[in-house]
Order: C-alpha cells, then structure tokens, then sequence
C-alpha cells in the first residue's frame, strides 16, 4: 500500500485560479525559517514521544528517545515499539500517512480562508480565532470518541493554523512572554487585557527597521493587539499596527511596516523562531489536552502510530453465497486467531454485508471478537434479482476504512448500482485503498437457492460487461479481479492472507490491454521479505528469471524460484527467501488482457500529494485531479529510513509505455518536491525510484516502489469553501465553482454522500463563455446523528459530450453545538500514608470527589501516573450535585498520582498529589517524617501547590477552589 491519505477538506483552488500568499508562517515549504509543516510534524512528534515515554515507564520498560525538535518519523517509530523484534515488521507509513494529513489540513488554511480575519486571528480577532480553535478541539474530541480519526485529523491541522498563527502574528512574543497563551484552548478564561478598538499600538517603523515600532506603553502595559491585513484596502483604525509584507496593504499608512514574524525576512522576522518555539509548545499544548480526553491508544491511532493492517470485507449475502461467506469467515478467523496479540495482529476491522435492496450497516471495530460475532452472523438468504448492490456496499467500506486500505469484495453477482460507478471510482482516488474482487461461478449458468425458504431458481451469469466494471475498478485500485470456483474460493484467499500483512508495499503493476508479448524488469532490495507476484488473466504464459539468470517456467508448481499457485485466473507466485536482491525479470505472452502484480514487506515506502504553487512561492495541497496539459508538483515523503535517495520519479502510464518524468528537489531528508511539466491524458501511476545506503554493505543498492492506486488528469476542476463541521437537522448549503480551459461546455453534476444523507444540488451546470458555473449543494445531517460522526459528500461533474470528469470530496464531522466549556472539579478529601523506608512493605491511600456543576456531567476518571487501584462510586450531595468519587490505592513506592476527569463533551481536568517531601528526616523506626514547606502557592499556570506538617504535596490545575484539605501524617 503505497499513498498517502488525503486532507478531508479536499478542495483545488484550481489551476485557473491562484490564490494569493496570505499572511501566516508558510504553509510547506521554505528556506531557512520554519513552516506550519514543520511546527506541525515537530510537535506531534513531540507529544507521540512523550505518550509512548509514559506507557514505557507505566509498564516498566526503558524509553531513551531524546524528546527534542530533531526527531524524525522512523525514530519515534522505532522507539514507540514494544520491542526491536516488532520493528522489522510495522511499517511507518501510517504514522507518516497522519503526520502529512494533518500538516496538509493546516497548509490549505492559507489556501481557502486566506482572507479571514479569524483563522489568522488578523485584525485583533483573538475572540473570533479562539472560538475556531475551541470549537476544533471539540470537535476532534467527538469525532475521536466515534473512532472518526480521518475526520479528527482534519479539523485538527485546521485548528492548529490557528493557533499557531496567533505567536506570529500577535505581539505576545514582544510582550516577553515564555510560555504559550494557554486561554486560547481555555474559553472558560477571560481574555483579558486586549488592546481596546481605539488604542493606538504601534508607532511607523525606521525605513525598513520595525524592532520597535510596537508603542512602549502597550509593551509596559502588557496590552494584547496584532497586526491588520488586507490585500485590497490600506484602510485601518487609527494607530494600529499592521501585519507587514508586500501583499498587505494597510502596512503603507502610518504607522507603517508591519509586526508578523512568518519568517525570518519579515518586519519582525528577527523573532521568528521563538514565535515558532512558541507555536510548537502551544500544538503540544492542544495535543496533551486532547490526549488526555481521549486516552493514550486513542490519540495513538489519531497519530496514526497504532495502525498496522486492515481487514475489511465486503460480502453478498444472497441465496447462492453460502460457501463464499463460509470462505471468507475461515480466512479470516485464521488470520486472527494466529495473529492475536502480535504486531502482525490487524488494527481494525471492516465488515460491510450488500444484497438487493440493502446494503450495510457498516461494522467497524478494533475488536477482533465484535468482527467474529458479525461475519459469523451472516447468512446467505433471498436475492431473486439477480443484480445486487455491490456498489453501494463497496462504497460504505471505502469511506468507513482508513486510508490504503486493502478491501475485499465477496460476489457472485454484476451490480446493479452502476450509476455509483464514477464515485466509487472517486473514491479509490481520494482514499487510495486497493480493491480486489473474488468472483465465484462469474461465467457459469447457475442455481441460486434461498437457504431460509428452501427455494430453488436459476439465473444468469454476469455479462462480459459486468465482469469489465469489476476489473476496472479493481485495475484503478490497484487490485486484482479473482475468477474461481466456489469449490476453489478456499485456495484463493490466500491473497487476503498475503495482504492482511503490515508494512506491505508494491514494486511493480502493470495492466496491459492489449497485450503484447514483453519482458518486464523490476528491482528487488535487500529490505524486502515476503516477496510475491500476482498474475491475474485468462491465457497468460511466463517464466521468472533471478538476478543471477536462473528461471522457472509459470507451468511449475515448485521450482527453484519459489512456489505457484494456480486457481482460477490467478497464479500467485511465493519468492524463496534467498537471495532475492537485484533485478529480475518476467517474460510473459497472453492472448487475452492481464494484471501483473508484485508486493512484498519492507519499511521503505512513500506517499505523494499533488501540490499547487501560490504566489510567494509556497505549496498548498490540491486534492482532485490535476489539469491535463499542465505543469503541476508533487510533494513526496519517502518513510521508513533515514539512508535512502531517491534519484526517480515518474508518472507511468498505466496500460502502456509512456513515462512522464519529475524533476526533484530535496527538502530533507526524506521530503521531496518534484516538478512535473505535464499531466497526461492517459491514466497513470507514480512510481519511485533510488537507492538505499545500508551500513552492511559497501554499495548503496537500487529499489523502486510504485503507487498501486491509479490517477487521471481532467480539462475540468471543481472548488467549494467548506466547513469542517455540520449541525444536525439544520440545511448546510455548501457554494461550489466549476471552471474549465473550454466554452460553452454543460456538464451533469451529482452529489452524494456515504451515509445517504439528504442531498439537494443542481442537476447540470453549462459554463458558458467565461469558462466557468457556480452551484449550491445542500446537505442535511439527521437530526438524530450522534456528535463526532463523520460524512463524506462528494460532487461529481462529467462533460455530457467527452465524459472527461473530475470531482470534490469533502469530509464533515457532525457536531451539536458545544455550549458546555468547563472543566470539571476536584476536591481531594483526605489521604491517609505512613510510609516507611522499606516503601514495598505499605500502601496509601486517596479519596476525592469529582464535579461538573451544571455541566454535561463527567463521562469519566482514569489515571495519567501512578499504577495504582482506582475505584469510582456516585452519590448525590446535599445541593444535588452530582459527585463521582474516586478511591486510590498504590505501594508506597509510587508517590505520585494525577487523576484525569473528562465531561461528556471532552473538557478535561487533572487533579495531582504526591506523597514526596522536599525535605525529609529516617526516624528510628523506619518512617519517613517532612517538614513544613510552608502554606499555599499559586504556580503560573494556576495550580495550586499545598505542603502542610506532612510528608506529601498536592496540586491541582483543575480544581476551581480547594476545599476540605485536613491531611496529616504520623510522625514514627
């Protein structure tokens, strides 16, 4: 699996209509100063680090990581893993997969609001940037808890621009301030102390010299302001400062220049990097809340840090699938149960069952058990119809699915939901998840049977038509389509075993249609294991030849090469393990159009985004497909590794020869920008090519890798502004532009969603002489739909002359508006320890009670240090308050706890106390006696720190009063 997940805004600002550079640290790319990309990755890096540091100590393992700004992906991998066995096996993709949507999310910031106020926090808007910033929060709170992670991803790069912004654009690094403005993520606090609309703050900068154009009073009286920006006005209040910079206009009335810090060239670029050390702490900041609303292994599988592989199935279960269903439950009952509890153990589950008229639900779960129960719960019943709704359900699974997944559809049956061929197909291209059909009986006359009504009645095969939409849509994925037997289905899902593997990557794919008689090369490195090729089609006939000539004909089972299967239209060919470096090659002849496929296990991968230049300089993201005929960019990553060089890479055509080839910028080490001069008419896939410098050898050696999912261009692009959230039972109307290089064009539009959500939209657009049309999509989540769930629209325009076709898909999270922003309170009542030096032989304990006053309520209590036992009662207090009260137990030898509460819209509380002394005496009997350290201390963040006459401290960040604290130790 090889790609890269896409940000869920999905949107091109297209190729006829460039954007200006906003304001902001840069998006991507830029030398010598540091980029949202860049701030972003670091302090997710950061946090990641810090998360598995904990879960190591808590279990009792070794963390020595440095947790500094110099990590990398693969170092945080490798360190997170539970062991260096593990290591060879769990592929960094999806770790690097998450890292890059969320650092995308927040570069298209600057790309579809570059002009608001508020996503910049521009124009003293703090009150405006922060309600974007707590509302993103809880929105990521919610989709998380929905396991929505694609959707939690999103909106979370989207805050984070935000946020970040503020520390460049403010004046809260002038104002001398080391630590983060921690009130952005906190709308319980009052944000005090803002300059007034009439205030003046800045005075006009020397020439080009703006060090101190901020007024000494504002400095002195610690007043809050930023900088006004406008591209089309100079027109400000009176005295303000300005943002700075060429395209800000405002910056040319007095006072003059400007005070943002994007980068070390703007006004007050000679703070930049502490404005960005200061924008990596507050994402850290955001982070650790989120973390601790959500639990570790949840904001692990945010990160993308958990996820290994998929197994996910999407199976007819009409009259005549019996024995397919039975197929599929042994295989993958076998690849659980030999996998549980291992690294090799899937990460999630996928189970989506289709007949006609119906198709789901969807089951998508982390528990191995809960997919056992619903895949053994299935049963083959009616289906008198013959086509079913095979689209339909392959649609719920590529939406419900992460991102490169590998999903398997079970039917003997065509589709009868073809006019969903074109989204699915957009589908695949958004998500970049390999599909792979397993045909039973496809050209047999066969007896359907109704098991549950003990009916019998014939029905024809699939046409030659039908089975073409299945092999097209399985060669744009990537994937194969399997013709067998029910008799031999068994045999052939070996290849569900083969993909359920982690770290599995694509050398080589070809299709070819027409064929030609060829000789086919590809490299294998000495990182890859498990290598296996694919041959699907009817008459194909080949030999493998090794790197040192020695070969095996197709028609030999067991060779000196490896092992063939042959079932059905598939030959699947096993590597032997030895001495698979070089290169090799397959010569291959076939009367009729093949499939050739080889993947392996290796941690070497790479993703690729299409990115678009703005004016400035930087990239933006742009997530449909590019325009043909014109130049365009890719930004690649390259994961798994430190020592590799990438020296290729090209767009290959995908049922042909041609090749289009990149120019390459390196950005890093394992980040590169490569140039293409043209997209092509035909389809085509990326493939990498480079070298790997590996320490036991004296030469670096070549690899490829190549994209398996396919891409197109299009003569068409569509835009919308979207809105990453959607309330329930209110209309969202959703503004949308379609524009191409032709006149008088009229295309046909569609637009749906994967929940089937009420959708109005226009059913054509002509774009008449100005080359473009604008539309309105309305959609309507349930008033009934629970917060965090997530929906995908996606809006469709094909040419009704040439068929050219492009689309948009945009992500939703559905969220009930939060009104709800207070943490909840703790009173510690009593702890009870007398502890001796020998801590193993004693235990103390703690007793709290936990509050929301007239909040949502407290969803829940766990521990975020300690190993000790906590238990939780309810009661009801006096004033009728709801109390939850938490008991905690632990060795003397763990003197710290810090108890963790989260309400029912995700505020978070934590509530510290730890039974260490700064200054302690041993008494003859063993015990341990403090001295007083004084009373009560406010530290800056406004916990409180408690030291009466005993051997324990207490603080609280969360408690809103302390009350009731009568704690005492006995002296021995």
């Amino acid at each position: 699996m090889v790609s890269l997940v896409v940000v869920a805004v999905f949107l091109l600002c297209g190729t006829l209509f460039r954007p200006p550079q906003v304001a902001a640290f840069k998006p991507l790319f830029q030398d010598g100063s540091l980029t949202h990309r860049e701030i972003t990755q670091m302090a997710i890096l950061r946090k990641t680090a810090e998360v598995c540091r904990d879960i190591a100590t808590a279990q009792g393992r070794d963390f020595t990581l440095p947790i500094n700004n110099r990590l990398t992906p693969s170092a945080v991998q490798e360190a997170c893993s539970a062991s260096a066995t593990s290591l060879s096996a769990v592929s960094s993709h999806g770790f690097y997969s998450a890292i890059t949507q969320m650092f995308l999310s927040n570069a298209v910031v600057d790309q579809l609001f570059a002009l608001s106020e508020a996503h910049h926090i521009d124009n003293e808007a703090f009150s405006e940037g922060r309600d974007l910033i707590t509302q993103g929060v809880a929105a990521v709170k919610a989709s998380v808890q929905q396991e929505s992670y694609m959707s939690a991803r999103n909106i979370l790069g989207t805050l984070c621009h935000t946020l970040q912004d503020f520390y460049s654009h403010s004046n809260w690094v002038e104002l001398g301030s080391t630590a983060p403005f921690s009130t952005l993520i906190k709308p319980e606090r009052a944000l005090n102390n803002l300059a007034g609309p009439n205030t003046p703050t800045c005075k006009s900068c020397t020439g080009s010299n703006c060090r101190d154009n901020i007024l000494p009073e504002i400095l002195l009286q610690k007043k809050l302001t930023s900088g006004y920006f406008s591209v089309f006005s100079s027109t400000k209040p009176a005295g303000k400062c300005s943002h700075g910079g060429s395209l800000d206009r405002t910056s040319s009335r007095k006072p003059t220049g400007g005070i943002n810090k994007d980068d070390i060239r703007s006004d007050h670029g000679f703070l930049h990097h502490r404005a960005a050390e200061m924008a990596i702490n507050a994402t850290v900041e955001v982070l650790q809340d989120i973390r601790l609303a959500t639990g570790d292994q949840a904001f692990l599988r945010l990160v993308g840090l958990s996820q290994t592989s998929v197994l996910a199935f999407v199976i007819d279960t009409t009259g005549s699938m019996h024995d397919d269903i039975e197929a599929a439950k042994n295989v993958s009952f076998s690849i659980i149960d030999s996998r549980r509890g291992t690294p090799e153990e899937p990460s999630e589950y996928i189970l989506v069952p289709f007949n006609d008229p119906d198709f789901g639900p969807l089951t998508r779960t982390e528990n191995a058990d809960i997919f056992k129960e619903r895949i053994h719960s299935l049963s083959a019943t009616g289906g008198g119809d013959f086509p079913e709704m095979c689209l339909s359900g392959l649609l719920l699974a590529l939406a419900g699915a992460s991102p490169s997944s590998d999903i398997f559809v079970f039917t003997d049956a065509a589709a009868k939901d073809l006019e969903l061929r074109s989204t699915v197909q957009a589908m695949i291209e958004r998500t970049r998840s390999t599909v792979t059909f397993m045909l039973t009986n496809p050209f047999s006359f066969r007896r359907r049977r109704d098991v549950s009504q003990s009916k019998s009645f014939t029905s024809k095969s699939m046409s030659l038509s039908d089975m073409q939409l299945y092999r097209d849509l399985a060669h744009v994925s990537g994937g194969q389509t399997i013709e067998v037997t029910k008799a031999t289905l068994s045999q052939a899902t070996a290849v569900v075993t083969d993909a359920s593997t982690s770290a599995l990557v694509t050398v080589l794919q070809v299709v070819r249609s027409p064929v030609i008689a060829e000789n086919i090369s590809f490299v294998l490195d000495p990182s890859l294991s498990n290598v296996t090729v694919y041959i699907t089609g009817e008459s194909p006939v080949f030999s493998i030849y090794s790197p040192t000539g020695v070969s095996q004909s197709g028609s030999v089972a067991d060779g000196p090469l490896g092992s063939i299967l042959t079932v059905g239209n598939l030959k699947r060919v096993k590597l032997n393990s030895d001495n698979q470096t070089g290169e090799w090659k397959i010569s291959i002849d076939s009367t009729r159009s093949y499939s050739l496929k080889v993947i392996g296990r290796s941690s070497v991968n790479f993703l690729f985004n299409f990115v678009e230049q703005l004016e400035g300089g930087d990239f933006t993201p742009k997530n449909n497909r590019p325009f043909i005929g014109q130049n365009t960019a890719l930004f690649v990553s390259v994961t798994g590794g430190d020592s590799v060089t990438v020296t290729d890479v090209l767009l290959v055509e995908a049922s042909g020869l041609d090749v289009v080839n990149g120019t390459i910028k390196s950005l890093g080490a394992t980040d590169f920008l490569v140039n293409i001069d043209r997209i092509p008419e035909w389809a085509f896939v990326v493939q990498l090519k480079g070298l790997i410098h590996d320490s036991t050898r004296s030469l670096p050696v070549r690899f490829q890798r190549q994209s398996p999912t396919q891409q197109q261009g299009s003569r068409v692009t569509i835009t919308a502004q979207p809105n990453n959230t959607i309330e329930p039972g209110i209309p969202f109307n959703l503004n949308f532009t379609l524009a191409t290089n032709a006149t008088g064009s009229s295309y046909t539009i569609r637009a749906r969603t994967d929940r089937s959500f009420n959708v109005s939209f226009p059913s054509s657009l002509d774009t008449g002489t100005d080359r473009s049309a604008q539309g309105i999509v309305t959609l309507t989540a349930p008033s009934d739909t629970e917060s965090g769930t997530d929906v995908t629209l996606t809006i469709e325009a094909e040419d009704s002359e040439s068929g050219d076709s492009n689309y948009v898909a945009l992500q939703f999270t559905v969220m009930t508006k939060v009104t709800d922003f207070f943490s909840p309170v703790c009173q510690i009542v009593s702890i009870k320890a007398d502890c001796p030096v020998e801590c193993s032989r004693a235990s103390w304990e703690l007793s709290a009670n936990l509050t929301d006053g007239n909040g949502t309520g407290i969803a829940g209590v766990s521990l975020s240090r300690g190993n000790g036992s906590l238990s939780l009662s309810y009661v009801m207090s006096a004033d009728g308050t709801n109390v939850t009260v938490a008991s905690y137990n632990t060795s003397c030898c763990s003197q710290e706890v810090e108890l963790v509460a989260v309400d029912r819209v995700g505020n978070v509380g934590t509530c510290f106390a730890s039974i260490k002394s700064p200054s302690t005496a041993i008494s003859p009997n063993g015990s341990t006696t403090a001295s007083s350290s004084g009373p009560s201390t406010v530290g800056p963040n406004g916990s409180t720190a408690v030291t009466p006459n005993g051997s324990y401290s207490v603080s609280f960040s969360m408690c809103v009063a302390l009350v009731g604290l009568l704690v005492f130790f006995l002296c021995g």
